[in-house]
């Protein structure tokens, strides 16, 4: 049988077309490397309203012709690691604005750029020191004996210390991508924390630098986040959009403040090798963490494809804690999608909204009238307890299909 032939004249022409076409995008991608491109981050006003060493308070202008403002003002506190800058990367993605038009009162830490002198400062200084300061700072500020509080990661665990040594002054909580439990193999990252020779780092550093701890999550998955995602970005750089986004999170993810040395050895010893947070059996100041102590409603975001901070890392917590009106909600998604994917965005800071709108204008009750419905609903037979998986509308209830929320 005869084999089929593409004559020699039909191939030339299309080499000469996927030229042309090749020629036209590097022509492009030229204009746009050398135009005016536009790659600021955090553009959304705020103004400085306390400061504490290398540690500031913004607070942001919210819309006051928002349906349903809430009462009950939220301070979001983000990791040590990276910038709280994620949060209003673009006006597009922003979390930062979808609070603001949703009527939030908002404040965020910003923990600064720590130096030498910041070397001793542990966790202890930064929950019952700072984070406290602040709290009671916004409280005496809107005259309310509550606020609502947001950790991100680092910061969410964090949040998680302070909520349960602090639980009178906390309203609800939210936590996203937080480990709370680290007795888990399933993210490289734990599994290299468990081994490191903390003593030793800060020996050698004083401070962890930030550019270390850049290089080490790169090495977690070295052929998406130094191969693929720039090959990704030469297939696109003729789109202008995505070169200014791509420049945008290069910015983000390589400004990287040191984390102090004695707060990194703590967290590491504490949380990663001897997972101390979950059992209740970690110290600051002298006074336990008791999660049982965590009464006030808590709802827990978490990504499926989190590397850094797998599902098993997240999901242990609303079994721990006291109260009866839990949330986990885990997307289809990684670490930082949450934050900035526009597939998301949808489901992420407006079900944050709506959460606290719910219950912004229930009564503060005290610690002893939870302790009693508790006791109650318990005798009862009843729970408020809800485990949510948006991704998977195979569960009951659920109207999302998981197919238009993956994302890696």
């Amino acid at each position: 049988m005869d084999s089929t032939k593409i004559p020699l004249d039909l191939i030339l022409e299309k080499m000469a077309e996927d030229a042309e076409k090749a020629q036209k995008r590097v022509t492009k991608a030229s204009e746009i490397l050398q135009g005016q491109l536009h790659y600021e981050i955090a553009l959304t006003p705020y103004e400085i309203v306390y400061e504490e060493d290398r540690v500031k308070v913004k607070h942001y202008f919210r819309n006051e012709n928002a349906e349903n403002k809430l009462n009950v003002p939220l301070l979001v506190v983000y990791a040590l690691i990276n910038r709280e800058t994620m949060l209003d990367l673009q006006p597009d993605r922003s979390v930062v604005k979808t609070f603001l038009e949703g009527g939030i009162d908002l404040y965020m830490i910003d923990w600064g750029y720590p130096t030498r002198k910041d070397h001793f400062l542990t966790i202890d200084d930064h929950v019952n020191g700072y984070m406290n300061n602040i709290v009671d700072f916004i409280r005496k500020r809107h005259n309310v004996p509550q606020i609502n509080l947001m950790g991100i990661c680092m910061g969410g665990t964090f949040s998680i210390m302070y909520s349960a040594l602090h639980p009178d002054k906390i309203k609800n909580l939210i936590t996203t991508v937080t480990p709370s439990s680290f007795n888990t193999d399933r993210g490289l990252l734990h599994v290299w924390m468990k081994d490191v020779d903390v003593d030793r780092m800060i020996k050698t550093f004083g401070n962890i630098p930030g550019d270390l701890m850049n290089l080490g999550f790169l090495l977690l998955n070295p052929a998406r986040l130094m191969v693929d995602k720039y090959i990704s970005f030469m297939d696109n750089m003729d789109n202008k959009d995505f070169v200014e986004n791509f420049v945008r999170m290069e910015r983000w993810i390589f400004d990287s403040p040191d984390v102090p040395g004695e707060t990194f050895r703590q967290f590491i010893e504490d949380c990663y090798k001897k997972n101390l947070l979950i059992k209740s059996r970690m110290y600051l100041g002298g006074k336990r963490i008791d999660l049982k102590k965590l009464s006030m409603p808590l709802l827990n975001f978490f990504g499926e494809y989190d590397h850094l901070v797998p599902p098993q890392a997240c999901n242990q917590l609303s079994k721990a804690v006291g109260s009866k009106d839990v949330e986990d909600v885990c997307l289809e998604t990684g670490h930082i999608g949450i934050y900035v994917s526009s597939k998301f965005q949808k489901l992420f800071a407006p079900k944050i909204v709506q959460w606290l709108k719910e219950r912004d204008k229930e009564e503060i009750v005290t610690q002893t009238k939870l302790s009693d419905v508790r006791k109650k609903s318990a005798k009862n037979g009843v729970s408020k307890v809800k485990r949510v998986r948006h991704a998977d509308d195979s569960r009951a209830g659920s109207t999302l299909n998981s197919s238009t929320l993956r994302e890696r």
